[in-house]
């Protein structure tokens, strides 16, 4: 009986420094993935006056430290911060850091270098009109 006791004691002890090991494993690795955006399609419409190209308007949700990744859009693409603070960039350009009613504009060649919440604690949301190939996608990821 003694022996099953300190059986038990051990076994306890033994998962106890486990769950601390494991415990202090994770404060000492936080995940370092960044939080993905969740894009919204609202509307697409092929455009008659302009044979091959489709208009396509969706809504970007950035989770608090979401970060792209480098790529391009095919398209002729408007951005209009509705909430939060967002900074964008493409090759070549300065970063510029957008509040709500503010806009930004990529053409088909820019190479969108940067594109991520400005707020580590904060959402933020914007909208985005695409003038792109019909059925072309909507980014293209650069390596």
């Amino acid at each position: 009986m003694i022996r099953s006791i300190q059986r038990i004691g051990t076994l306890v002890g033994l998962g106890a420094l486990l769950l601390g090991c494991a415990g202090s494993a994770k404060l000492a690795r936080p995940d370092t993935a960044p939080a993905q955006a969740a894009v919204t399609e609202l509307m697409s419409k092929k455009l008659a006056d302009f044979p091959g190209k489709e208009a396509l308007l969706i809504t970007v949700d950035y989770p608090p430290g979401a970060v792209d990744p480098v790529h391009r859009h095919d398209a002729h693409a408007f951005v209009y911060v509705l909430e939060g603070s967002i900074v964008m960039g493409v090759k070549g350009g300065q970063e510029v850091t957008l509040k709500p009613g503010q806009t930004f504009y990529e053409g088909p060649d820019d190479i969108h270098t940067v594109g991520r919440n400005a707020s580590s604690t904060e959402p933020a949301k914007f909208l985005v009109l695409l003038i792109k190939p019909e059925g072309a996608p909507v980014l293209i990821p650069i390596e």
